[in-house]
């Protein structure tokens, strides 16, 4: 289970204006984008055309996350204040502890897919405070679970609206709605308490499920239960005879070991050749990547009808990723025996 440190929530629950809730709404951003590249790079390890199913659902999870992103930025123009992607610093550093005062010795890197990797890692990055029916609760501590900062945050909101606090004083014209990338009612602008609520309920059932369903409200599993199918490698469905309603009695899903690049955990350019083609091929993905990152900020800087010019950039990268994991890392001019890994490096020209 991730663990927000205390005194995040504590600084939440001393909020008195929707300024002071400024650099925490930016500490989800981050959080929400940090979680993508490890996601992505172990997509990308599958081989093409094979493991296909196990491919769709953390791809699912991409675009889910992707979304969340979206709708802090949304929170943070609603409140008055730029969100800042466009940032050398705001590219995370793997392997480490994600942003946003994570505690605990959850150490997230860039790694191949495996069984092991669902439950050592994105699980945990998902896990609700009380994981529901298929899994034992999780335990109460005196940390905070990401869902648990996002309920902090919806409480704040409707605490500084209610003591007469003008909070949503940003420019409606920068709300990103995204007309067919995503779904009305799972994106729209934020423009008082309850848009903001209702956009941060999304986040937290698309991540948790509810306090009685593995489903979010758009009946969806939630991403702590999708992981959880992949490492069970059986689908979650309902079972009017288990006590939850739920059991994983599904279909198998279907998994080749031997379909899976043997990718080097936590790639960096610099450890590439730079004249071998993984290391062109590992610059042009970091220059993508970052190319994605100047087109985010501009839309969320006042040009939201360009969001779909910047989801375009991330099939873009999932190009680049697909052909740099297919080649070997060559390092002093030797094969090291293991494929290239996608390099999230901040990296605005390609040479």
């Amino acid at each position: 289970m991730i663990k927000i440190q205390r005194e995040v929530i504590d600084r939440l629950h001393a909020a008195n204006s929707g300024r002071d809730l400024h650099d925490l709404v930016q500490g989800a951003i981050r959080l929400e984008h940090s979680t993508i590249p490890p996601y992505l790079t172990a997509m990308l390890s599958l081989k093409p055309e094979k493991n296909r199913e196990i491919w769709s659902i953390i791809h699912s999870v991409v675009i889910d996350e992707m979304l969340h992103m979206t709708i802090t930025c949304n929170l943070l123009n609603a409140l008055g204040k730029r969100p800042q992607i466009d940032d050398p610093g705001f590219v995370p550093n793997y392997p480490g502890p994600l942003p946003t005062g994570i505690d605990g010795d959850l150490i997230v890197g860039l790694e191949p897919f495996s069984i092991d990797l669902m439950g050592s890692t994105f699980m945990k990055i998902e896990e609700p405070e009380h994981p529901i029916a298929f899994k034992a609760a999780g335990t109460e501590t005196e940390y905070a679970t990401i869902g648990q900062f996002y309920r902090a945050l919806i409480d704040k909101i409707r605490e500084l609206a209610a003591s007469g606090n003008e909070l949503f004083i940003g420019d409606p014209a920068r709300q990103v709605m995204a007309k067919g990338w995503y779904a009305a009612e799972r994106l729209f602008a934020i423009v008082d308490v309850d848009t903001a609520v209702n956009a941060l309920q999304i986040i937290i059932e698309e991540g948790e499920g509810t306090s009685v369903s593995p489903l979010a409200e758009d009946g969806e599993l939630a991403h702590y239960y999708r992981f959880q199918e992949i490492s069970r490698l059986r689908r979650l469905i309902p079972d009017p005879t288990s006590e939850n309603g739920y059991s994983f009695s599904g279909p198998v899903i279907p998994f080749d070991s031997a379909a899976v690049y043997p990718l080097t955990k936590n790639q960096k350019m610099i450890d590439l050749d730079a004249s071998s083609e993984g290391g062109r091929r590992a610059r042009q993905f970091s220059f993508v990547y970052t190319k994605l990152l100047k087109a985010l900020q501009r839309v969320f800087d006042g040009e939201p009808q360009q969001f779909g010019a910047a989801l375009g950039l991330m099939y873009e990268l999932k190009l680049a990723g697909q052909i740099l994991c297919s080649l070997p890392a060559i390092k002093n001019n030797s094969p090291t025996g293991f494929n290239a890994g996608p390099t999230f490096e901040y990296a605005p020209k390609n040479t």
